[in-house]
């Protein structure tokens, strides 16, 4: 009996990393990845406690021997099992600053978190994908979460617009790449605030003014099941009243 396929998500905590991890572990097992176990603990046991398979590990993407060391433990506890979907969906670098008062280490840490980040996930991820291209039910996903500074740079955000550049830059030249192997590697681009625990208590004009996680997750999942004949590369998702 073949073993059930994997989804490896980077970046998980009490928003929409949690909210993908529910949605891919309705058909996989699961694995998500983040700094904090506090981060990731709480959805790893709410899915086990309804039957599904999800494990967490401690991971700084930053860090090529902690994701290597993830990896490694990743297909020890479940060898055999192709990995059908990885999702780069860390939030770090979104610093705030005029750019006078940005550091160096400022700048660095985030390229760190997010152009160096998804170069170490996607060079674990892709190997991986690429072995898994016959016997997944769907192509093989490599989803990168972008955000508005993926595509216009603001005033006070150098930092967080110069790596959401790259990390979209990155995603791009993965997609024409591998692509044409089978591959189907996107970029969204989530512009506006997320309903997660931590903008509770923002308030705007309309009531639904905020990104459902669960409905960016619902997304996610769709482009995991587009066909080879139909990959999108890019999604912008954002709320029916965000200007842009």
């Amino acid at each position: 009996m073949a073993s059930k396929a994997l989804a490896v998500i980077v970046g998980v905590g009490p928003g929409t990393g949690a909210s993908i991890a529910r949605r891919f572990a309705q058909s996989y097992n699961v694995v998500v990845l983040a700094r904090n176990p506090d981060n990731y603990s709480p959805v790893v046991q709410e899915i086990t406690s309804n039957g599904g398979q999800a494990v967490g590990i401690s991971t700084d993407v930053s860090n090529s021997n902690s994701v290597n060391a993830a990896f490694d433990q990743i297909e020890k506890q479940f060898p055999g099992s192709p990995l059908a979907a990885a999702i780069f969906n860390t939030g770090g670098g979104a610093v705030r600053k005029p750019f006078l008062e940005l550091t160096e280490d400022d700048f660095s840490n985030a390229l760190n978190s997010q152009a160096k980040g998804g170069f170490n996930f996607a060079k674990r991820a892709l190997p991986l994908l690429l072995k898994a291209k016959d016997s997944s039910a769907h192509p093989p996903t490599l989803i990168f979460t972008g955000a508005t500074a993926s595509v216009r740079g603001s005033a006070n955000f150098a930092a967080f617009a110069a790596t959401k550049f790259a990390l979209r830059a990155l995603a791009q030249s993965l997609a024409r790449e591998f692509g044409p192997q089978g591959i189907h590697v996107s970029h969204a681009i989530i512009d506006g605030v997320i309903d997660i625990p931590r903008t509770k208590a923002w308030v705007f004009e309309h009531e639904d003014a905020k990104l459902s996680p669960d409905a960016i997750a619902d997304s996610y999942w769709h482009l995991h099941t587009q066909p080879r004949t139909t990959f999108a590369f890019e999604l912008d998702l954002r709320p029916y009243v965000e200007k842009w």
